[in-house]
């Protein structure tokens, strides 16, 4: 009987261990949960203010840490080692030790984007949490060991990596300098803030073979002295739309804002309100699409990664053009030629006009985008509710980058020629990174 009933509890043990290591692993394979770590990052860079370079090198590290665990552990994918000329060899699984890849992705993401985030320690309660998650579903103490020491060598080798990119060195470059010239950038109300990273085009690029690889076309010449020049009428045509914007078009333009910081004046009351910037907009839409697409975590996580990319490169090929032609913002000269009390829709960012930085990187983006879950997926953009602006219909993520680079001409801080030329470029930019990077073996 004593033998009957050990055999029993020995039977009933085994599958509570059945069922315990199901749990774990249903919980480590779930995307949305890798969805939820990138939001953890976006909300952070929100809450500090990150600007959009720089919010856009937080999540392509970040991403890219974790695309390597996957690759590391799924031989349907290759390491992006060699592709990218200067990124390291990877560190290799220990042989005959049972890793969760998954699990080990949400850590190096984790890691990284504390790593290149602020303040110190943001993200560390979080990986904290995904810890206690696997513990509490039943991860055998080993494989959760063996699986927090590979991710600490991904995450040692993409820090040491991230560290040469020349970021540390533009930090104590030198300020932009402001010059009253004809038709160059000077600095616009209500915050006359100083140019943003007038030095963003010397970051180290990933896929790029220089930051002036898909520079756009000449902008047209600054001309206010004749009201028929090529300049004249694309400025006039930013007010005109302005002082004419039906619902539809306000809403887009809120909706495309994605200023991280605006700055509110009401007589002498001055606050801040804070939204996603551009590349964490589209980090949440590859999180929106994924889960659409009901991708599996495998093609989450490179979908993430890849966008994340295009997005980092996009910013350094507009940033190399915006302060190769320092071309003034149509807010100024509207100011100064046309209506001194004329204010845009939206908040005009501080740095010069041509080309639109949104244009140029959603354009990217939905290259990606586009390669991993095609033309035709249509979606409800629900980034911006938590700011109280309501969902859009998105058709496809052509479509949505399209709309993004029109909304910069009705929120009045960006001619149309900055955006049709900053999209063209974009579109160039991220084809070459779709044709570029290869994550799934053939």
């Amino acid at each position: 009987m004593k033998y009957l009933l050990a055999v029993a509890g020995l039977l009933l043990a085994m599958q509570s261990c059945k069922h315990t290591e199901g749990n774990y692993s249903k919980l480590t394979n779930d995307p949305l949960l890798y969805c939820k770590t990138v939001k953890k990052l976006n909300d952070i860079v929100l809450e500090n203010n990150f600007p959009p370079m720089i919010a856009c090198r937080n999540y392509a590290y970040a991403n890219i840490a974790a695309y390597e665990c996957i690759a590391a552990g799924d031989n349907n994918y290759q390491s992006l080692s060699g592709q990218i000329k200067h990124l390291p060899e990877m560190p290799k699984p220990e042989a005959g030790k049972k890793i969760d890849f998954h699990l080990a992705a949400l850590f190096s993401f984790t890691k990284v984007g504390n790593a290149v985030t602020f303040p110190e320690g943001s993200m560390m309660g979080y990986y904290a949490d995904l810890k206690h998650m696997a513990d509490s579903a039943g991860m055998p103490s080993d494989v959760l060991e063996n699986t927090i020491a590979f991710s600490d060598t991904i995450v040692g080798t993409i820090m040491k990596w991230s560290k040469k990119d020349n970021y540390a060195q533009t930090r104590t470059a030198s300020k932009y300098t402001v010059t009253d010239s004809p038709g160059r950038w000077i600095p616009t109300p209500p915050m006359y803030a100083q140019a943003v990273e007038p030095h963003w085009r010397e970051i180290r690029t990933l896929v790029l073979d220089s930051a002036s690889q898909f520079m756009p076309v000449r902008p047209p010449k600054f001309d206010v002295t004749n009201k028929s020049s090529e300049y004249y009428k694309y400025m006039l045509e930013v007010k005109n739309v302005g002082d004419s914007l039906t619902d539809e078009q306000k809403h887009i333009a809120d909706f495309w804002d994605d200023n991280p910081f605006k700055l509110n004046v009401s007589g002498h009351v001055m606050f801040a309100t804070k939204r996603f910037s551009p590349p964490g907009h589209w980090m949440n839409i590859v999180g929106i699409g994924a889960k659409a697409a009901h991708a599996d975590f495998a093609t989450a996580v490179a979908a993430y990664a890849k966008t994340s990319i295009a997005v980092f490169e996009a910013f350094i090929s507009c940033w190399d053009e915006k302060y190769r032609t320092n071309y003034v913002r149509p807010e100024t000269i509207i100011n100064k030629y046309v209506s001194a009390e004329w204010r845009p829709y939206i908040q005009t960012p501080p740095f010069p006009s041509y080309t639109s930085g949104h244009a140029t990187n959603s354009a990217a983006a939905a290259e990606v985008m586009t390669e991993f879950f095609g033309d035709n997926l249509s979606f409800t953009d629900t980034s911006l509710l938590e700011f109280g602006i309501q969902n859009r219909e998105i058709k496809s993520f052509r479509s949505a980058a399209k709309e993004a680079a029109m909304s910069r001409l009705y929120g009045g801080i960006h001619y149309r020629f900055d955006n049709e030329n900053g999209a063209v470029a974009g579109k160039k930019l991220g084809e070459f990174v779709v044709q570029r990077l290869h994550m799934k073996k053939k």
